[in-house]
């Protein structure tokens, strides 16, 4: 069974700095491409950053370069997004997902992912 579960959300003052976890079971990390995307009311899915296990390759959205981190830990098992210097506008759920590496994918685009966590909230006051 595929899994993907995100940790890690919460209320946080602008500012401040959040690190969300996306511990992966069911499949082979380095076969997929992870994802963690964002999303707010009305608003389509936001990509914010990517990351190929297999060779350590990233991409980040642009609203977010130059103060996310995505990365993975030494098992490969769990995909972690840091993110810096919040604002209001990082308010949003933020989901993990996983898109299978066997077929041509735009890392940040979130149609083209086959698996999602159900996402965690972060909510940035001012």
């Amino acid at each position: 069974e595929v899994q993907l579960v995100e940790s890690g959300g919460g209320l946080v003052q602008a500012g401040g700095s959040l690190r969300l976890s996306c511990v992966a079971s069911g499949f082979t990390l380095d076969d997929y491409g992870i994802g963690w995307f964002r999303q707010v009311p009305g608003k389509e899915r936001e990509g914010v950053a990517h990351i190929t296990t297999v060779n350590g390759r990233t991409s980040y959205g642009y609203s977010v370069k130059g103060r996310c981190t995505i990365s993975s830990d030494s098992s490969k098992t769990t995909v972690y997004l840091e993110i810096d210097s919040l604002t209001p506008e990082d308010t949003a759920v933020y989901y993990c997902a996983a898109v299978d590496l066997s077929r041509a994918h735009i890392p940040l685009a979130p149609d083209w992912y086959n698996y999602w966590g159900q996402g965690t909230q972060v909510t940035v006051s001012s």
